[in-house]
């Protein structure tokens, strides 16, 4: 080749060359995300180090979800306006000793779900020259106790503490001391199940968590500027305050639930607190036992030893009810799952300002409202799943009860309440009194108690609750004056709801008519109903009204439906969301109406794979599943059966012929002789 040759074939390259080369030194593409003054760089399969071609004035980098498992030494001298970072769920094991010696802003550091305790003393040398730390997640690290002491020797500015999921057993005075500006520590799940003098230090402590641990008692309870403590979850019998203090306390949160309580907890003396919640306890009040005990004999006092140096022995008289504290702020009292039969005398006047009282699954048989003092600011009363077969209440108390707006009564024994019991509180908007013996007053009733309810024209109440309260009949005029919004009517077992409910076609969203068997139904003027409960009605075709009303949700199970007709079909699924199937027999050939629900994106069939449909030879398929090429073999089948049963019958027929004619020769000649041989009348 010449040499002109290779200088043009050379000039044609260049352009290839040039590009080839672009694409060689072009950098590779960022891993992280900006967002503002953010670098989101999780889930990016870095190993090691943390990317340094980011902006040098971010001041938040997450690197969660990576493999990270060694923070190397002067890993962010990149970034010294770095506020926050987080390495969680990495595979994080060792920070190296100057891994933040150039961090002098970092106030935040996440770094939860590693492996430090792996190498936590080396750790610790780097978490002490972070001198503006006010928050530190060290929660799911394998950490014991003696490790969290060195991991938190100097850190004296840190303000909210994440230790939870650890392996801590024991706190005792020496593991926070040091932390003086510490407001707000979580140690849930861990396996603590002793604290001795652990918060004396913290002085400033506001928010403690101490839920899903193994602590037996809180002794001593002492923190007067903690506000916030969920001690849930535990095993705890025995809650008791410092009787001695004459400094208010300032907790307003207290959360003893799914403990093993068995007395009212001794709450300070002095204290502001709010929120007490005692749900799923032992808890029940004694002091009727000494009445009725015949043993003279029987302890009335019990002493508490062991209580360090900063009281005398505690000596608590365990059959009086007037130790509970201060209760005089309480707003809301959780008693849910509790052993409680009665309150004792005065118990709620001591709370005033309660608004929320939660009572149910217990032990309460009677429920006085003029006796007992409830405050005009109750707004919410559950003592659903009690005993209670009597309620009392003046006229007056009730008017005095105006704030009520949710009353919960369901799964009582009640057959008699007091004649005025809802007319009279005008604010209600929720009323269940489902599982009672309860009907619907056919007239005014007159006398102080009835065994029925009525509350015409309580305008205010929009949610019903009457499910199996054995009601057959329900007059016209039961529901004049109302708007309720959801009515439940269920398990009323032959209940005629005639015309009745007629008057809430305007207002009506949800109605419940399960295993009421009903028949026929006309909700065709229901214009708002968007749910509808029609199962266990032994229905054996769909009402045409409930395609034409834009349900929301539908519920048709354990009825005798065995298809939806596919008119039908198409007009429910322009609007269900929400549509219940099982518990029917569809024909499988009669499918068509769940593959039209099927291809409705916004529609859920509950529990899809449970719908059963049966064939010709009574085989039960699910619907899901199903061959749609079933009925065609069926009709072919049959087709052949037919077939094969036609010829057969010829000739039985044809044999039986023979048969009768050898047996017996002369009966066709006789017979032949008797219709066709007639004698003539001339």
């Amino acid at each position: 080749m010449s040499l002109h040759g290779f200088t043009l074939l050379l000039l044609c390259l260049l352009p290839v060359w040039r590009v080839l080369t672009l694409v060689t030194i072009r950098p590779p593409l960022p891993l992280c995300q900006m967002m503002q003054n953010t670098a989101l760089c999780n889930q990016q399969e870095l190993s090691s180090l943390v990317p340094l071609d980011l902006p040098q004035n971010i001041e938040e980098l997450q690197l969660n979800y990576n493999r990270i498992t060694t923070l190397q030494d002067h890993s962010l001298v990149q970034y010294p306006a770095l506020k926050t970072l987080s390495l969680a769920c990495n595979d994080l094991e060792t920070i190296q000793p100057t891994a933040f010696q150039d961090a002098h802003l970092l106030t935040s550091l996440n770094l939860a779900n590693n492996n430090l305790y792996v190498g936590f003393q080396e750790s610790s040398i780097a978490l002490n020259t972070l001198q503006s730390l006010k928050t530190l997640d060290l929660s799911e690290n394998k950490l014991d106790e003696e490790m969290v002491v060195v991991l938190l020797e100097n850190l004296t500015t840190v303000e909210h503490l994440n230790l939870s999921g650890n392996l801590m057993k024991r706190l005792d005075e020496n593991i926070f001391s040091r932390l003086y500006n510490l407001k707000e520590l979580d140690l849930q799940r861990n396996v603590l199940f002793e604290i001795d003098n652990a918060f004396h230090s913290n002085n400033k402590l506001q928010r403690l968590n101490l839920a899903f641990n193994y602590l037996p008692c809180l002794m001593d309870f002492h923190l007067t500027k903690l506000q916030v403590l969920n001690a849930s979850h535990n095993f705890i019998d025995w809650f008791i305050s410092r009787q001695d203090l004459n400094e208010t306390f300032q907790l307003e949160t207290l959360d003893l639930s799914h403990n093993m309580l068995l007395f009212f907890p001794f709450l300070p003396s002095r204290s502001h607190l709010q929120n007490l919640y005692l749900s799923y306890n032992r808890l029940s009040f004694y002091e009727h036992l000494v009445d009725d005990a015949k043993d003279t004999n029987l302890t009335t006092t019990v002493e508490f030893y062991n209580l360090k140096n900063y009281a005398a022995n505690v000596t608590a008289q365990l059959w009086t009810e007037d130790l509970h504290g201060d209760v005089s702020s309480l707003q809301i009292l959780d008693l849910r799952g509790n052993r409680v039969s009665y309150f004792p005398q005065g118990f709620i006047q001591k709370m005033p300002l309660l608004s929320r009282l939660k009572m149910c699954i217990n032990c309460l048989e009677t429920l006085n409202f003029t006796s007992e003092g409830f405050s005009g600011r109750l707004y919410e009363l559950d003592v659903s799943r009690n005993r209670l077969n009597h309620i009392q209440a003046s006229e007056d108390t009730l008017t005095a009860l105006g704030n009520l707006t949710y009353f919960n009564l369901s799964q009582n024994n009640l057959t008699f309440l007091p004649t005025r019991l809802f007319s009279s509180l005008l604010n209600l908007r929720s009323v269940d009194l489902s599982f009672n013996n309860i009907d619907i007053c056919l007239a005014e009733p007159a006398k102080n108690f009835s065994h029925c309810v009525d509350w015409k024209n309580l305008k205010n109440l929009k949610q019903l609750y009457l499910k199996s309260c054995n009601i057959k009949n329900i007059p016209n005029s039961a529901f004049f004056g109302m708007t309720l919004s959801h009515l439940e009517l269920s398990e009323n077992s032959g209940l005629n709801i005639a015309q009745s409910i007629q008057s809430l076609r305007r207002t009506l969203q949800h109605l419940g008519l399960g295993n009421t068997k009903i028949s026929n139904l006309d909700l065709s003027h229901f214009e708002n109903l968007k749910s509808l409960n029609i199962s266990s009605n032994s229905l054996s075709k769909l009402p045409n009204s409930v395609s034409q009303i834009g349900l929301k949700s539908l519920d048709l199970r354990n009825n005798l439906l065995s298809t939806i007709p596919l008119d039908q079909a198409t007009s429910l699924a322009r609007t269900l969301t929400t549509v219940y199937l099982t518990g029917n027999r569809f024909n499988c050939c009669q499918t068509d109406f769940f593959r039209t629900f099927e291809t409705q994106k916004t529609m859920y069939i509950v529990d899809q794979s449970d719908i059963e449909c049966v064939d010709i030879f009574h085989r039960t398929h699910i619907v899901e599943s199903l061959d749609l090429s079933l009925c065609l073999v069926q009709e072919e089948s049959i087709f052949w059966y037919i077939m094969l049963f036609v010829p057969v019958c010829v000739s039985l027929l044809g044999i039986s012929a023979v048969v009768l004619l050898t047996v017996k020769p002369n009966v066709l000649e006789k017979s032949i002789k008797k219709r066709c041989l007639k004698p003539t009348p001339y």
